[in-house]
């Protein structure tokens, strides 16, 4: 009996045993595809993302690009939020794809079907893509370092009106100096890395703050509970101020006194030096020797690079001088900027000025190499500085040159140029301490390198001379067509004068036309570029200012915000005209152009045009230049 119950026995405990053996199996599996799919999540934090959505007004009753708009704006929120917790800028690439589902669901509650890289133009990489490299926050501040007191000073705080401007201007100059890669489009390139950082990390009300979102980020969070916040903030702000008066009045009076000791010393330090520039022409140049990277050439020596100054090295003409193309004995290429009518004692003016010149560093501004000073009985008293000669010549060179019958200037070229040309200006005039108004921005003096990379060049030139050349018949230095009229009427000379040449420079640029128009007007005036665009952009005919058959053009979207960009810059009235960094971060972001005030009646309108203007514009007054 024993013996026939052990084989039934035994099979069910076999049995027992390989189910066992089976139901591990499958709970390995299980929890292997659990871990799996765990460690394949997205990181990014989307589960309180829909009070953000809610708050920036996404429906589907708007248009598709205020959506888009918003909803990178609260994706730029997300990733400064992942950036202070985790140190990174942006989540793996091999997680990108279920980042954007993970989006794609939450934005789903508000715009049924909606799907943020199809319908906005979005790629999946781009969510996982940064600016140089930089992947984490310890890259980024080792990069920008110098600057960073600056922003941390300026931005860790509450980011309404003022206070945006403030902090803006030190992010621009940040970027400006340090985060110089392309512009790609991506969520976290070099123009929104900054913005990122500074909302996620530096200001101290984090991105999800209506005022820092707005400041930085382009988004509006605003809400009763939001005005109410701050009004909260606003009154703690002040009664801070307030108790805080008596401390700062009474330690006032010491950093008062420090402030006028150092000034003493450092007034000091100068006088002792321009002693030093000023005690002879050897003096001067070992001034430069001893403080830039300058190479100091004899004029024997610039002579058989140019072939004696040669007229066929001869490749442009100016009103401080003449400029010439050589060839040192290593086989570079220069250019020699010859300055006329010069006098030994002008010297100790040059050496200051080439001085700051050359400590003027940027990837948009042209290089000295060196420089010159010397006396012949034959030619006098010469002076001459030495650049890097540029291989695509000047804008001029394209636009109306010797360049201007072969192939046209591309649309990506142009764009290209124009952003060269917005940020070395935008660093001349807030990046270079001190700062420097260029005074003669046109089209000869944008160089282009071998990438047709826009190089801005005699920045700092009117002040080679002390009586100051020009190229008018006025002390007012400059080129007629290009000069603001505030500074050929009056001479107030501003950073603005200079934003009103960039538009001029813009216009030809896009237009393929010269500031002053071949032909006159009705009423026999010359016609200016920026009077005949004006003209197109207020009958609505704003693409009609684009030069005709131009290869690869741009959306036109995009092309019209660079027309109504210049002929904001070109406004005849100064306070109408942007920043040059307001007009890099216009170009460079998604942000508007503002509105376009109207301009002035000139000197020679008739009446009917003057009454004709008040009944059909319906504008109640006009000023007159």
């Amino acid at each position: 009996m024993s013996h026939h119950l052990f084989f039934p026995l035994f099979s069910l405990i076999f049995f027992l045993l390989l189910f066992s053996v089976t139901s591990r199996q499958n709970s390995y599996r299980i929890l292997k595809s659990s871990s799996s799919s765990s460690s394949s999540s997205c990181p990014l934090n989307f589960k309180d993302v829909k009070p953000l959505l809610q708050l920036s007004n996404v429906n589907p009753s708007n248009d598709l690009d205020s959506n888009c708009a918003s909803i990178l704006g609260v994706l730029r929120i997300i990733l400064s939020e992942y950036l202070n917790l985790t140190g990174s800028f942006y989540p793996p690439l091999n997680l990108a794809e279920s980042c954007w589902n993970s989006y794609d669901s939450a934005v789903d509650s508000f715009i049924p079907g909606f799907k943020i890289r199809s319908s906005c133009g979005f790629r999946t990489q781009w969510i996982s893509e940064g600016c140089m490299n930089i992947s984490t926050k310890s890259e980024f501040e080792k990069l920008v370092q110098p600057d960073l007191n600056d922003v941390v000073s300026n931005c860790n705080q509450s980011l309404y009106d003022s206070f945006c401007a403030t902090c803006l201007t030190s992010i621009a100059t940040m970027r400006i100096s340090y985060l110089t890669g392309a512009n790609n489009g991506n969520i976290s390139d070099c123009t929104n890395m900054p913005f990122i950082y500074v909302s996620g990390v530096i200001n101290q009300y984090g991105p999800s703050d209506p005022g820092t979102a707005k400041c930085l980020l382009s988004l509006d969070l605003s809400s009763d509970e939001n005005g109410n916040s701050l009004k909260k903030r606003l009154l703690i702000s002040l009664i801070s101020v307030v108790s805080f008066v008596g401390l700062c009045c009474f330690i006032g009076g010491f950093f008062y006194y420090l402030r006028l000791k150092k000034e003493k010393e450092r007034k000091a330090r100068r006088k002792r030096r321009m002693g030093r520039v000023g005690s002879g022409s050897g003096s001067n140049l070992q001034s430069i020797n001893g403080s830039t990277h300058l190479i100091k050439y004899s004029l024997d020596e610039i002579k058989q690079a140019t072939n004696k100054f040669h007229r066929d090295n001869l490749i442009g003409k100016g009103g401080y001088g003449n400029v010439y193309k050589g060839v040192l004995p290593n086989g570079a290429d220069i250019a020699v900027k010859r300055f006329k009518n010069c006098s030994a004692a002008g010297d100790a003016g040059f050496t200051h000025e080439v001085e700051v010149v050359a400590s003027i560093r940027h990837v948009n501004l042209v290089e000295l190499r060196g420089y010159c000073v010397a006396t012949t009985n034959l030619e006098g008293h010469q002076r001459l500085i030495v650049c890097d000669l540029m291989p695509n010549g000047s804008l001029h060179d394209h636009l109306f040159g010797e360049f201007a019958s072969e192939k046209k200037l591309s649309w990506p070229i142009r764009q290209k140029i124009a952003l060269g040309m917005a940020r070395g200006l935008a660093y001349l005039h807030y990046g270079a301490q001190p700062a420097v108004i260029h005074r003669d921005i046109k089209a000869s003096n944008i160089l282009l390198d071998e990438n047709f990379e826009a190089i801005v060049a005699d920045f700092g030139l009117a002040k080679f001379n002390p009586e100051g050349f020009t190229h008018l018949s006025t002390r007012v230095a400059g080129t007629l067509g290009y000069v603001a009229p505030e500074y050929a009427l009056y001479g107030q000379l501003t950073e603005r004068s200079d934003v009103f040449s960039f538009g001029v420079v813009l216009l030809e640029l896009l237009s393929g036309k010269k500031a002053i128009l071949s032909g006159n007007d009705e009423q026999g005036q010359p016609l200016l570029v920026t009077d005949w665009a004006w003209s197109l952009v207020r009958k609505g005919h704003i693409l009609d200012v684009i030069e005709e058959e131009m290869p690869e053009l741009g959306s036109d979207q995009i092309i019209e915000k660079y027309v109504l960009t210049a002929v904001l810059c070109s406004h005849p009235q100064l306070y109408a005209r942007p920043t040059m960094d307001q007009v890099v971060k216009i170009l460079e972001t998604d942000l508007p152009v503002p509105c376009i005030p109207e301009r002035p009646i000139s000197f020679t309108a008739e009446l009917e045009d003057i009454e004709r203007s008040f009944s059909n514009n319906g504008f109640g007054h006009f000023s007159i230049y």
